[in-house]
């Protein structure tokens, strides 16, 4: 297993780790660091115009960087069966460049043990956007990254790299003024 206390401190440090989320691999850093989440603009090679999807354990946490939650979502929440990462509107205490400029954000509770308890050592909500570099295919196990990506981050996680089971990127969700779901991806 991983070793969270170290990705802790290199998360502290405003760094850049690859790791295995609940989907894919991916980049991730303080997602209230701007200047970590630029790093990892610059990796990927891709504007900050376009936004990244946010991380957080649980709820809790979740409840802790957006304004304001309906309960319908909160309730959808807990009926999760596969990972999807749904955009909330008005976000509080994240670093700007992951504010989409219709000041929304993408945010997906964890339902992976180890993302769950890497965030919550950590305390804080991180980045995770695909370990590639924008336009190209995002790499579906830790084999095909790119060794240019590899080579840019900070802190390469040891766990799962062996692993070639092929995931899926989340699926991507709003909730209308209705309280409806819009399903975006």
């Amino acid at each position: 297993m991983a070793n969270n206390h170290l990705i802790t401190e290199i998360l502290k440090a405003g760094k850049v780790i690859l790791y295995p989320t609940d989907t894919v691999w991916g980049l991730g850093c303080d997602a209230t660091n701007p200047e970590a989440v630029a790093k990892i603009f610059q990796i990927k090679q891709r504007s900050e115009s376009k936004s990244l999807i946010i991380l957080v354990s649980d709820t809790e946490m979740l409840q802790h960087y957006v304004t304001d939650i309906p309960p319908k979502v909160l309730t959808y929440l807990q009926t999760l069966q596969e990972p999807t990462t749904i955009i909330y509107s008005h976000p509080l205490h994240l670093a700007k460049n992951v504010i989409a400029a219709d000041n929304t954000v993408a945010i997906r509770v964890v339902q992976d043990v180890f993302c769950q308890q890497m965030i919550a050592d950590f305390g804080k909500p991180i980045v995770s956007t695909s370990a590639n570099i924008s336009g190209e295919p995002t790499p579906l196990y830790y084999q095909l990254i790119n060794p240019q990506i590899i080579a840019q981050c900070d802190y390469v996680v040891p766990y799962r790299q062996d692993d070639t089971q092929i995931k899926n990127p989340s699926r991507l969700i709003r909730f209308d003024t209705d309280g409806e779901i819009q399903i975006l991806r």
